[in-house]
């Protein structure tokens, strides 16, 4: 009978790890998401002002475009990548989340990421072509 109350308590403490840990590292990839769409948005401000005044055409400085990002995922003490690809900004946020419950059985972290993109965008009201 003992046996059989142990393996039931240990298995009731996996699915309460499963739970507790499941639903905070969903909460970390959450904020990772957060995290990134902002620094994209912040790196797709490096606008090239030159271009924009003298044609009215929106194009990215890229080195400074990937300082910004890197910069507001520094301030939010996030760590990440950041890719331009002609007028896009897409950064990726990884952090490992530790664990709780699930820690009693091996499991002390877990990875999650975090992606979001943004380009910059003409009008104040309302996107323009």
């Amino acid at each position: 009978m003992s046996a059989f109350v142990v393996v039931l308590v240990s298995a009731i403490l996996a699915l309460a790890g499963l739970t507790l840990d499941g639903g905070l590292a969903l909460a970390a990839k959450v904020r990772a998401n957060g995290q990134a769409e902002s620094a994209a948005r912040a790196g797709a401000q490096a606008i090239d002002l030159t271009a924009y005044r003298s044609s009215g055409t929106l194009r990215l400085i890229p080195t400074q475009a990937i300082a910004r990002a890197q910069a507001h995922l520094a301030a939010e003490g996030a760590s990440g990548t950041v890719t331009i690809s002609g007028d896009t900004v897409t950064v990726t946020v990884t952090a490992a989340h530790p664990t709780q419950l699930l820690g009693l059985i091996g499991i002390t972290s877990l990875s999650v990421h975090g992606q979001g993109s943004a380009h910059p965008q003409r009008g104040i009201t309302a996107v323009q072509p």
